[in-house]
């Protein structure tokens, strides 16, 4: 699976599990294969990868949001 979408454009209100990638080179080829859904996120300037703890803690709120219903 190589289709990714926003991370805010995603549905987290069922049962997931989140798989974060290494700075810089991502998940592997055979992971990857075996998500049902990709996402990323925005980054704005030169930034090539973010902290994968910053990470992390983007999409956990983005579901935490959308469960709690928060705007």
């Amino acid at each position: 699976m190589d289709t990714k979408t926003y991370y805010y454009n995603q549905n987290y209100k069922g049962n997931i599990a989140i798989v974060i990638g290494s700075e810089g080179f991502g998940i592997s080829r055979l992971v990857k294969e075996n998500c049902d859904m990709l996402v990323k996120i925005p980054m704005k300037g030169k930034i090539s990868s973010l902290n994968a703890s910053v990470s992390a803690g983007i999409v956990i709120y983005e579901a935490v949001k959308q469960r709690d219903n928060i705007n």
